[in-house]
């Protein structure tokens, strides 16, 4: 009778444990593209990063890196696109962060916190910054708690794998840059 209630306590206890595995199991596609981002920029000697984004003709992309600890990202279509151009060809990096962070048009920013620079994860790890995603106005907290967020585990998993896709496009776009510029 206990070997009975052993297994089953086990059974219950591994039922538990692969209920909340989804949102730690999800691997990054971003997580390699970001850390060779970030030790480009290091080697570089570099803060920031902008780049045409490749989704649409008027729309730029550009990060603002504090080294090893949080990567900002921005991606936006932009009203005046050759003036972005223009400071893309100046090297003015920061600014075009800037304006894009500023003075997106109306509903096409995103805006990705890359946590530790070194892509976005599904689930921080415990007493970890999370990572987060924001684009037509809400923002989605890569916590691994889908019900805070009021999403059910699959419409956060497609969440999560949909904002990493994004990443990495904008990601590969920022590297295809700085390989340019040295």
């Amino acid at each position: 009778m206990r070997l009975m209630t052993r297994v089953v306590g086990s059974v219950a206890v591994a039922s538990i444990c692969a209920a909340s595995a989804p949102a730690q199991a999800q691997e990054s596609r971003s997580a390699p593209l970001a850390k060779q981002l970030s030790a480009a920029l290091d080697a570089a000697k570099l803060d920031s990063i902008g780049a045409r984004d490749p989704s649409a003709p008027d729309a730029f992309c550009a990060a603002l890196y504090f080294s090893g600890a949080q990567l900002f990202v921005v991606a936006a279509k932009y009203s005046a696109p050759q003036y972005l151009a223009a400071r893309l060809a100046k090297k003015e990096y920061r600014d075009v962060y800037l304006d894009l962070n500023g003075a997106a048009v109306p509903n096409t920013k995103e805006f990705f916190q890359d946590a530790g620079a070194d892509g976005l994860k599904a689930k921080s790890a415990e007493n970890q910054a999370h990572d987060t995603y924001e684009t037509g106005g809400k923002e989605r907290v890569f916590d691994g708690d889908a019900k805070k967020q009021k999403m059910s585990d699959q419409d956060y998993q497609k969440a999560f794998a949909d904002a990493d896709a994004r990443y990495v496009e904008i990601l590969t776009a920022l590297l295809a840059q700085l390989k340019k510029t040295s």
